[in-house]
């Protein structure tokens, strides 16, 4: 069911209807906020818009890097497996041989 929130991004209070939690909705907006502060710091403008955009750029940049480093390691511990599964039949293949062999 789905409820409406209140937050603050900004300066500017929003009712956010959602069927999310509250303190969720909270922090992603304390979170949106924080970016809109560190944008504003770097940019010359005052201009609510071109803050926004350079806070959801550097956001999408976040998400983006997250997202290449997530399968980079996913990648990693994949071979990984594959390596040690590797060695786990070579050791399965040799213990067989022996026991072929001592029978």
């Amino acid at each position: 069911m789905s409820k409406v929130v209140h937050v603050d991004i900004h300066g500017q209070r929003y009712a956010v209807r959602s069927d999310l939690d509250a303190q969720y909705i909270g922090e992603l907006a304390t979170f949106l906020d924080e970016k809109m502060r560190a944008a504003a710091c770097e940019l010359a403008s005052a201009d609510p818009l071109r803050i926004a955009v350079i806070a959801a750029l550097n956001i999408s940049d976040e998400l983006h890097r997250s997202r290449t480093d997530a399968s980079g390691a996913e990648g990693r511990a994949r071979a990984r497996t594959i390596e040690i599964e590797r060695m786990v039949d070579a050791v399965l293949d040799d213990a067989r041989a022996r026991i072929t062999v001592n029978e």
